[in-house]
């Protein structure tokens, strides 16, 4: 598996500032041509980094509404489903799980609905409490750091080098150092299903 190199950390920051910058001019940045360029951001999509293109829309310059962050504390085991039903929700821009069983969304929504978007989207027996804040301002400031994109084994941890293997899983790309970790893996998931 190959590793990310300078090149690659460049062309992401690049993309980061600007999504739809022409590959030309990300050539012309990192020295090297076009070609290259779209050949380097297919193998960062395929290794799972680049994990799609999208837009940061200001919602309060289409849509009539008020910006608000939702903070929702889950009942234990339901974390994923009240994030999942959340993202799912058109007035919601953006939505982080916590370790602690939190999940955290914002949102435009219609003056005084925030709690019918909640009722309509979020079964609320898996809710223990909500706390909603209106947003005054907001600002997004993404960067690419040279550790954040190290590719680490889904087994041990280990950063993966070109020795390594990857291995899609149930739609999601998995990284393993070693052919041996990808064996462990497979076991692991073996021995989940049989206990099943």
């Amino acid at each position: 598996m190959p590793q990310l190199d300078d090149t690659d950390l460049e062309i992401l920051r690049l993309l980061v500032a600007n999504a739809r910058r022409p590959y030309s001019e990300i050539a012309d940045k990192v020295g090297v041509s076009p070609p290259t360029v779209s050949d380097r951001i297919d193998r960062l999509e395929q290794l799972g980094v680049i994990r799609r293109f999208t837009l940061d829309i200001d919602r309060s310059t289409i849509d009539a509404g008020i910006q608000v962050l939702i903070d929702v504390d889950t009942e234990p085991g339901a974390t994923e489903t009240v994030a999942a039903d959340l993202a799912d929700q058109n007035v919601v821009e953006h939505v982080y799980a916590t370790a602690d069983g939190s999940v955290v969304a914002h949102a435009t929504v219609p003056e005084d609905s925030v709690h019918d978007v909640l009722a309509e989207s979020v079964a609320m027996d898996d809710v223990k409490s909500i706390d909603v804040r209106l947003l005054t301002e907001e600002e997004w400031t993404p960067e690419v750091s040279g550790t954040a994109f190290a590719l680490n084994c889904a087994v041990c941890g280990d950063e993966v080098t070109s020795q390594g293997e990857s291995a899609r899983i149930d739609g999601e790309l998995v990284t393993f150092c070693s052919a041996t970790c990808r064996e462990a893996y497979a076991e692991e998931e073996q021995l989940a299903a049989e206990s099943i």
